[in-house]
């Protein structure tokens, strides 16, 4: 099985710029990026083997890690709109 890259840059290659400028200019977007980052290796961890738990627990992980992929995702497009 082949695992994807989840973590942002890999995303949304078109908003490298806005994710750099907001992680550094907005507290907000750089907590949530960094709960996004921690959610993202711990199901990279999970899915390749490094660390053992139930499929529930998976994919509660996965869920929580979508909700806010889609939350920056919105900031970035606000961001990009001006």
């Amino acid at each position: 099985m082949s695992l994807e890259k989840h973590d942002l840059h890999h995303e949304f290659p078109e908003y490298h710029v806005a994710i750099h400028a907001l992680k550094v200019g907005d507290a907000h977007f750089a907590a949530q990026f960094a709960r996004y980052h921690a959610l993202d290796q711990e199901v990279h961890r999970i899915e390749t083997g490094v660390e053992n738990t139930s499929d529930a627990y998976l994919e509660e992980r996965k869920k929580e890690r979508m909700q806010l992929k889609d939350q920056l995702y919105q900031q970035l497009r606000a961001y990009q709109a001006g």
